[in-house]
């Protein structure tokens, strides 16, 4: 039997007045979607998933009226995060329950959040209907002369006072939509179209609205306040999830989110089809979906997630065409498509390969071993049948490393650049393979009980020169195995801050649904948590990735890092002493390397226009800011290519004219476009680190070096 709670005189009293509010708006000439109302089963749901919350969670924080406060603000951010349907007079409506969501929803009694949402629901379709109702005055009434400008950064906001605030709050989002569409070069007669079929299609969904719908919402505002990997499940997201799990769904290799009305690219599978386009990254917005080579583009602005996400799934071998806004962009002007054959990820796809690369070092020439491991895999079913040739990421590498020193490689590079994680098992038999023995990582449950695991047995190894490439994007699993390759001074770890993954999650079925809930967190064998910060190179190279865009960090409520015991472990090196040389080193180099001057100077350009608050909306000063980007993005590639001897581009867009020179430039182009220059640089600091090794070995005494 469930328990209920009844509301005060003074509730009910602010009950009645929302619900009137419900009632005028319902009264208006448009036809409106009937009011939601939330079933047993959710309300049974929600009393476990606090009961739940409250006593797996990591964090062990309990549900009471300081987190019912954030929960209210959470979740009326999550329905109107821009400010574009609520007034101020709406939220002081809600004011009253903030310290009452607590006992509310831990009683499975949720009248409340409905209470809320439909009053969004209304103004949210009201809102939408006008918009369609008056598209074509609207856009026929915009002067782009005038000087005024758009936000680009919603946070912080005040709730409108008026519903004329609001209607200029709409103005200016459309007339930034209509001034995209011109700059993005579409045709004056169907840019009306368009923006009617956009809001169109977002009305159509909005109707569609349903109880789960509703409470998945109201769930989420509860949740992600614990920490952002901790999520509710509606039946239809748990389906979803599974087949993400799984990797058996045939689509493009992606992994997408939500962000206000964009739908945007999470991560990439490794060796997935998106990936393999290189045209497609993380942070990336996705405007519109075509399907095959000629079909029709379908705006996607304002869809749901699952409806995005079934609308780019599709059978091996289709075509699909993305139109994105690229990472570094900051409004619809600059638009990319990128076409994608959907396929399954193989697993042979996303195993680890070798290479050798050469390193110039004075009169000599050294030869530098690559191992690239885009995630950490194993075939649990055949390691469980017994089978003796299951594929796994040890078993993999091993084989690469034997192969390798075979070749006689003055050292190995191992490279988890882009490795979003995977089997922690795989992580920890990874390292055995470069240390005797000892712990890899250590796992604090949410009761508090520490355990440890890693290479129990003596036993042999690698003990050749290492060097571990990473990046923002190198997460989980890959932090694990850099961090204790640092901590051992096994080797040296280049490149750019990890993610900061460090937490566990595991998933729970609830009476409708699941949650996905954080229960344990990652520690180092330094007794440093992975979580937030991540694992921070001894040699760092510019960051590809904005890691105010992408990193746990970035996230909203992510758990913070922090340390527990260490665990007592040999040093294999002394590392520490190295890397102030070989990060002298390295800076000499970037000085001198155009790809490395290139790379910083696009961070830089970057940091730059992400702090760009406003654009305008003056038709002449917004082409003109976007020339001066691009003018300026040409000069900084035209720099890099100068320095290597290569043709200047005329435009960014135009890179064919560079190519018709002579074949001799051809040819170097084509070597150019095939180095990483990352990688390369982390080769050279693996043939640093040999020659000040071989060179204090060479000065040193017998008894140092027994010693």
């Amino acid at each position: 039997m469930k328990q209920r709670i009844s509301p005060t005189p003074t509730q009910s009293c602010i009950r009645l007045a929302l619900c009137a509010v419900i009632a005028y708006a319902a009264s208006a000439p448009s036809a409106f979607a009937k009011t939601i109302g939330y079933t047993d089963k959710q309300a049974e749901t929600a009393i476990e998933m606090v009961e739940t919350l409250e006593k797996r969670h990591y964090s062990k924080r309990r549900y009471d009226d300081a987190l019912s406060s954030e929960h209210l603000d959470n979740y009326i951010d999550s329905l109107d995060r821009g400010r574009m349907f609520f007034l101020a007079s709406d939220v002081a409506k809600f004011e009253p329950f903030r310290t009452e969501l607590d006992d509310q929803t831990s009683k499975g009694r949720l009248d409340t959040a409905y209470d809320i949402f439909n009053l969004f629901h209304q103004r949210l379709e009201t809102r939408l209907q006008q918009v369609i109702d008056t598209m074509p005055q609207t856009v026929a009434a915009m002067d782009f002369t005038v000087e005024e400008s758009y936000p680009l950064d919603t946070d912080g906001i005040e709730w409108a006072t008026e519903t004329s605030e609001l209607d200029d709050r709409w103005r200016k989002q459309i007339k930034n939509q209509v001034l995209s569409l011109r700059l993005a070069k579409k045709d004056p007669d169907e840019i009306v179209p368009t923006l009617e079929k956009r809001y169109e299609n977002q009305l159509k969904r909005v109707k569609q609205y349903n109880s789960r719908d509703v409470f998945q919402l109201y769930a989420n505002a509860l949740t992600e306040l614990y920490d952002p990997h901790t999520n509710y499940f509606s039946p239809t997201r748990s389906e979803n999830f599974n087949i993400n799990m799984s990797l058996s769904l045939e689509g493009i290799g992606a992994v997408l989110q939500l962000e206000d009305d964009y739908t945007k690219v999470a991560r990439l599978v490794p060796a997935g089809p998106a990936d393999k386009t290189g045209e497609i990254h993380p942070s990336d917005r996705i405007l519109a979906v075509a399907q095959g080579e000629d079909g029709e583009f379908e705006d996607v602005i304002g869809w749901r997630l699952d409806e995005v996400v079934k609308l780019i799934r599709g059978p091996k071998g289709s075509t699909v065409r993305l139109e994105i806004i690229p990472t570094k962009a900051k409004s619809e002007d600059a638009r990319k498509i990128v076409t994608i054959v959907r396929n399954k990820v193989k697993l042979e796809e996303q195993s680890a390969q070798k290479e050798i690369i050469e390193i110039p070092n004075g009169d000599e020439v050294r030869r530098v071993g690559v191992i690239d491991i885009p995630a950490f895999y194993i075939d649990f079913e055949a390691s469980r049948r017994g089978d003796e040739d299951y594929k796994s990421t040890t078993r993999d590498v091993k084989r690469l490393l034997d192969e390798l020193v075979a070749d006689g490689v003055d050292g190995i590079v191992i490279d988890l650049r882009n490795n979003g994680g995977g089997s922690l098992q795989e992580a920890n038999e990874l390292t055995g393979l470069f240390i005797e023995y000892g712990p890899t990582v250590q796992i604090r449950h949410s009761s508090r009980r520490v355990w440890r695991d890693g290479k129990r047995l003596r036993g042999d190894y690698y003990d050749g020169p290492l060097v571990v490439l990473i990046n923002r994007l190198s997460a989980s699993a890959s932090e694990i195995f850099a961090g204790a390759i640092q901590d051992y001074q096994r080797g040296i770890v280049v490149g750019d801050q990890s993610f900061g993954k460090g937490t566990v999650q595991s998933l729970i079925s609830l009476p409708e649904g699941q949650l996905k809930l954080t229960e344990s967190k990652f520690y180092r064998i330094s007794g440093d948590s992975t979580q937030h910060r991540g694992v921070i190179p001894d040699v760092s190279f510019p960051a590809i990735y904005d890691p105010e865009e992408i990193g746990e960090s970035t996230l909203d409520h992510a758990l913070p890092w922090d340390q527990i015991t260490p665990v007592k472990h040999p040093l294999y090196q002394d590392v520490e002493s190295l890397i102030p040389t070989l990060s002298g080193l390295f800076q000499q180099r970037s000085l001198e390397n155009p790809d490395f001057l290139f790379l910083q100077q696009q961070v830089a350009l970057a940091e730059e226009a992400r702090h760009i608050e406003a654009v305008p909306l003056q038709e002449a000063a917004r082409r003109a800011l976007r020339e001066e980007q691009e003018q300026r993005e040409l000069a900084i590639e035209n720099a890099r290519r100068q320095a290597k001897g290569l043709a200047a581009l005329t435009s960014l867009d135009d890179e064919e004219e560079a190519d018709s020179d002579e074949d001799a430039t051809d040819e170097a182009t084509e070597d150019e476009e095939e180095t990483d220059v990352l990688l390369v640089e982390a080769g050279h600091v693996l043939i640093d680190a040999l020659m000040m090794t071989e060179q204090r070995f060479a000065v040193s005494t017998p008894e140092e070096r027994k010693d």
